[in-house]
């Protein structure tokens, strides 16, 4: 054997030796409570321990809690589930950092609820096709903007108030009922380059002055 193959086998030796061996942990069960400082501490028979909650536990753990941790150091102590939870206590999910993705590649997602709020600074929807059936549907905003090229709509009955409403339309604008009213409290005034006034039967006009030309 050279010296250079013995100087080799040295290294490999040497790099056995050095492999970081597995970090022990111990697992128990305790109830989470709230130190005075606003920390989480687990007590577990005569230990209190003072713990984190883990990436993994997305149930953000309540005080009164049953919970089961991993200890990996005296100091160290993780939160890794909540196993049961007092009734009346609101199950919050919490991921902590810059943000949350749920996916369901290829699949479907679906949420049961008597009642949903989201409530965020800014919310966007993005879908080739959306519907959106209710009973009842409120939409209340200080501006509302509608942008398409198509709108239909089929009502029993539409009221509308506003204190100004100005329409511009380039092509034809027509209204078809059975009966038609404008009336206006001050001036009414109908203009174009060719005015037509067509009644099958009558054509009245009235009031204390008429001029013509």
């Amino acid at each position: 054997m050279n010296k250079e193959t013995t100087t080799l086998a040295k290294a490999r030796t040497v790099k056995k030796s050095q492999t970081a061996k597995a970090i022990p942990g111990e697992w128990c069960v305790g109830i989470l409570g709230i130190d005075a400082k606003g920390r989480q501490v687990v007590a577990s028979g005569d230990l209190k321990l003072r713990a984190r909650r883990a990436a993994s536990c997305l149930l953000e753990p309540a005080a009164g809690d049953s919970v089961a941790c991993l200890r990996i150091a005296p100091d160290e102590v993780w939160v890794m589930a909540v196993l049961q939870r007092e009734e009346g206590t609101a199950n919050v999910v919490n991921c902590e950092g810059g943000g949350m993705r749920i996916a369901a590649e290829g699949g479907r997602i679906e949420l049961a609820a008597e009642e949903l709020d989201i409530a965020t600074q800014r919310t966007r929807l993005a879908t080739d096709s959306a519907d959106v059936v209710g009973r009842q549907l409120s939409v209340v905003g200080t501006s509302l903007k509608l942008v398409g090229s198509v709108l239909s709509s089929v009502m029993d009955r539409v009221q509308h108030f506003s204190r100004h409403y100005l329409r511009t339309t380039d092509g034809i604008d027509r209204v078809s009922a059975t009966h038609v009213e404008c009336e206006a409290q001050q001036l009414m005034r109908l203009e174009g380059d060719h005015t037509l006034v067509n009644g099958r039967e009558l054509v009245k006009a009235r009031g204390a002055q008429i001029h013509f030309g």
